[in-house]
């Protein structure tokens, strides 16, 4: 069950190309992730992308999607009104260590949303060492 787990929350996320079409439209969100986790060598195995409605007449609505990996999953939500969109990719490494690959993947999102500011935040799950029962 050993895994990592690494999330990120992007502010300052600029209203511009391919990101911007992202943060609003769930068939643009589709692609950019589908082609990054492709890019960084996961395996896509199932996949969900909903839009918000609209706070109101307007105003932009935010997109959610989530990537079943063959290694664990992405989950991608996006606050347009805010600049905002939050990154969380978790693989396990059974098997292999997929570490390098889900550092990838949370790199190229996050380029692609060229956010003014970051916070990362990388968690180490699972036992290293199988627990007996009690």
């Amino acid at each position: 069950m050993q895994g990592l787990h690494l999330t990120a929350d992007l502010h300052g996320c600029l209203p511009h190309g391919r990101a911007h079409a992202a943060m609003t439209d769930r068939t643009a969100l589709r692609e950019l992730c589908l082609a990054a986790v492709r890019r960084s060598g996961l395996a896509p195995v199932g996949e969900l992308f909903h839009r918000f409605e609209p706070a109101g007449p307007g105003e932009p609505a935010g997109v959610t999607g989530v990537v079943l990996l063959a290694e664990s999953h992405l989950a991608v939500h996006t606050w347009p009104e805010l600049g905002a969109v939050t990154l969380d990719v978790y693989v396990c490494n059974f098997g292999a260590d997929n570490s390098a690959r889900a550092r990838a993947l949370l790199a190229a999102l996050e380029q692609a949303f060229a956010p003014a500011q970051a916070e990362r935040h990388e968690i180490a799950r699972g036992a290293r060492r199988p627990i007996a029962p009690a």
